[in-house]
């Protein structure tokens, strides 16, 4: 089998015809989530089943397009979903602190609060004319008149008693006196006093007598009083009633299906029939401090508004709401405060609806790592899933941290479907460590960070295109910049036959294009203006890797591209920027000696190597063992290292190469310095798949190109991933021009081949292999160490005794 690739090998292009059009101007909009087939049935399982705990965890990494898919996928769906229900907060007439929820059909939360209100303005135009009526003004001094006669005739007769006896009724202002009289003068203090003992007694028996009628008559005065007063309110009631009535009857008949409205009402009036002075006050000329602050004025009324909560009038189906600051407030509501003259008051009125208000009834979605920002939230939001209640709650009041006494608003009934958008990783946590999260979030839908590249899905794709455009106002795509967007998406997934679902970077891209099309006055972003995106984007962020090749070109970091040496190859590695990722060859050194030592990892032994990287010269190990010592045992001490290398050394994609190199300096066979390595390996001998082959490839050209390509240059990757290729069009020229090379691997045995020229050579049945193979060398130099070293310390053995 050929192991070098053939230019088709290294790239799958796309034919733009396929596409049956000029521009994406001629394609009709994206509808629904590309590519994501399981997420898509998951999410239409979970947004349908209406049981308990079957709220939904979207699972998938950020630039997917998760939040943006899920958001149309759900408003689609809602658009079929009836409209929920108005929500109201009222004043609790029996206690302030309680405030009731009042719900209402949709639309006829506003119309409500404007029915109420339109009603008490009426009211406080109509009672304080009403109450200064000539009519009202009449029947009240007809009330006032009749029972003043009664008490003016009490009083005359009291009166006429006590001058009879003789004594005269004396007003002053401290009240009645009986005051003796004597020959038609009326007795002062002193006068009295001159009296002899028994006048004065005979005046003073008849005093008591006639204080014993004034005071029975002056409980009846104050009876009257009472009775006046009693009158006059009973009047104010019903000239109230009877203003008001009408307005209150259309009122209620208007709401008559709904209970709780028509319950309000009549608490309304009942309120109002008692504070009526509050009503025919207001339409007496401002105090002070009315004028000082005219909202005093308006401060008794508050009582009888209607605060509208929820407002479903504008919807459509059912609401989505997505809330990307889920703060505890944010989804709970809250209820706000004002300062007054120094102090902080609320009331009803004063209460603000959260997310959970907003969506109930219909679908919320929330950003997982924004939520667990928010203990609270996250917590409350559990409870009140549980409960099927929204409670509004001070934060704290929860911890107890408040211990004044506020408002309670009534709980509202909780019916939603909860969303939650996150990584695979905190959906791990949450499964593992939280178990009312298993219990409410019974829905997984994942979302993929690939898709097929199939027909179907690239019409979709060059229609997400289209969408884009069209959404941030950018000049269209032509058919064949087109078919370069969808080369780079199979870049970004890694895999010809995949596209990326990154939409996030695709969007990027497509930006960036437009910006260079905008600059050349092009009617159209054409394959030019993407490709020149790329290579920007790329230079903007490759300071550190053109640094490197020039380090590499002045010799600071020793790299051969030519010639041949034993004990040494060339490595690749990939380096991660944040928004940049690149390959980069280091040497790879293996030094032999006799001992008993095994294969030491320097990299570990100075703690510059990860877990993963020990993991795989171990299997080095393992392989060599299994290979060459089954008939002997494996005297060798052999030091492998990443030369120039002062950073962590995480991964195994570089133990075929450190293998290589161990069988090179085992065998004392040079390999090539022309050609760098890639893969992992097992301990059968089998090279496995790594990532970043592209940018591995890519790296090490370069540097073959700063210090010249001789056309014997080239990389060796695992066969397995060939289909990881998507390498740049210079690439791919240079191979097609014999510049440069590539070849697939399955084994050790065909890698070691490639790199020294000469044949591995496969075991005999007696375990032995053919003479001048390579594996015949390396078994015979292990075996001759091992004979040394046997021969050595037995020698030392003889010399000790």
């Amino acid at each position: 089998m050929t192991r070098e690739l053939l230019p088709k090998n290294l790239k799958i292009g796309f034919d733009s015809k396929k596409l049956n059009c000029k521009t994406t101007e001629e394609l009709a909009p994206l509808e629904g989530i590309i590519g994501q087939d399981r997420a898509v049935k998951a999410l239409k399982f979970g947004l349908n089943i209406e049981d308990d705990g079957f709220n939904i965890y979207v699972s998938g990494y950020s630039g997917t397009g998760r939040t943006t898919g899920v958001k149309e996928f759900v408003e689609e769906l809602a658009r079929s979903k009836p409209v929920p229900f108005d929500w109201c907060y009222v004043n609790n007439f029996k206690n302030s602190y309680e405030p009731d929820a009042i719900k209402l059909p949709p639309g006829k939360g506003k119309i409500f609060r404007d029915d109420i209100k339109n009603f008490i303005d009426s009211v406080r135009q109509l009672l304080p004319k009403t109450f200064e009526s000539k009519d009202y003004l009449d029947k009240k001094d007809a009330v006032i008149k009749d029972i003043e006669v009664e008490k003016e005739k009490l009083l005359t007769d009291l009166n006429k008693r006590a001058q009879d006896e003789g004594f005269v009724l004396k007003t002053t202002q401290i009240g009645l006196f009986i005051v003796p009289v004597i020959e038609g003068k009326i007795l002062n203090e002193q006068d009295f006093l001159t009296l002899g003992e028994e006048k004065k007694q005979e005046i003073q028996q008849k005093r008591e007598k006639i204080n014993n009628d004034l005071k029975k008559i002056m409980d009846l005065v104050r009876d009257l009083d009472k009775k006046i007063n009693e009158e006059i309110k009973n009047l104010n009631h019903n000239v109230a009633l009877f203003t008001i009535e009408k307005i209150i009857d259309d009122i209620k008949g208007k709401y008559k299906d709904i209970e709780e409205v028509t319950d309000f009402i009549e608490e309304v009036k009942d309120d109002i029939l008692k504070n009526l002075e509050i009503f025919i006050a207001s339409a007496a000329a401002d105090t002070q401090a009315q004028i000082m602050f005219p909202w005093m004025k308006e401060v008794p009324f508050k009582k009888y508004e209607v605060n509208l909560v929820i407002d479903n009038s504008d919807l459509n189906g059912s609401p989505v709401i997505v809330e990307q600051n889920p703060t505890y407030q944010n989804l709970f509501g809250r209820v706000e405060k004002e300062a007054q003259f120094g102090v902080l008051t609320t009331d009803f009125t004063m209460i603000r609806g959260g997310a959970l208000h907003k969506a109930n009834n219909g679908f919320l979605v929330i950003p997982v790592e924004e939520l667990f920002k928010n203990y609270f939230s996250w917590d409350s939001l559990k409870m009140s899933l549980k409960n099927k209640k929204i409670m509004i709650e001070e934060a704290g009041e929860k911890l107890g941290f408040i211990t004044t006494k506020g408002l309670k608003p009534e709980p509202i009934p909780l019916d939603l479907k909860v969303i939650l958008i996150g990584n695979p990783y905190y959906y791990s946590i949450l499964y593992m460590l939280d178990e009312d999260f298993k219990k409410l979030f019974k829905v997984k839908a994942d979302f993929d960070l690939v898709m097929d590249r199939n027909d179907e899905n690239i019409k979709k794709y060059a229609s997400f295109l289209c969408t884009y455009c069209k959404k941030e106002k950018l000049k269209h795509i032509e058919a064949s910049a087109v078919a370069r967007v969808i080369e780079y998406g199979s870049r970004l997934a890694e895999d010809k036959n995949k596209i990326s679902t990154k939409f996030s970077a695709i969007g990027d891209l497509v930006s960036e294009a437009n910006f260079y099309a905008e600059q050349e006055k092009s009617r159209y972003i054409t394959p030019l203006h993407v490709l020149k995106a790329i290579d920007e984007k790329i230079y903007r962020s490759n300071l550190i890797a053109e640094k490197i090749k020039e380090f590499i070109s002045d010799g600071t970091i020793l790299i051969d591209t030519e010639g041949s040496k034993a004990g040494q190859v060339n490595g690749l590695s990939v380096m991660s920027l944040g928004d940049y990722t690149f390959g980069r060859p280091s040497r790879v050194t293996v030094s032999i000696g006799m001992g008993k030592d095994g294969i030491i990892d320097i990299e570990r032994e100075t703690k510059l190597g990860g877990p993963i990287h020990t993991k795989g010269v171990l299997i080095l190990s393992g392989y060599i063992a299994d290979k060459y010592s089954k008939d002997k045992p494996l005297n060798l001490s052999a030091r492998v290292v990443f030369e120039q290398s002062y950073g962590g050394i995480e991964g195994d994609s570089a133990s075929s190469a450190e293998l290589y190199a161990l069988l090179s300096a085992i065998a004392d066979i040079p390999i090539k310095q022309n050609l760098a390595v890639t893969g992992s390996v097992n301990q059968k001998g089998e090279v496995q798949a790594i990532g970043g082959v592209n940018e591995k490839i890519e790296g090490f050209y370069e540097v073959c190109k700063v210090v010249g390509l001789t056309g014997e240059q080239g990389v060796i990757i695992p066969e397995s991933n060939v289909k990881n290729l998507m390498l740049k069009d210079e690439i791919v020229d240079a191979v097609r021009n014999k510049k440069f090379h590539i070849y697939q691997v399955k084994t050790i045995d065909e890698g070691i081949e490639i790199l020294t020229g000469i044949k591995a050579g496969e075991a005999k049945p007696d375990g032995t292999f053919k003479k001048g193979t390579i594996n015949f060398m390396v078994d015979s130099k292990i075996k001759e160490l091992s004979e040394k070293l046997r021969e050595l310390t037995k020698s030392r053995e003889e010399e000790k005794e």
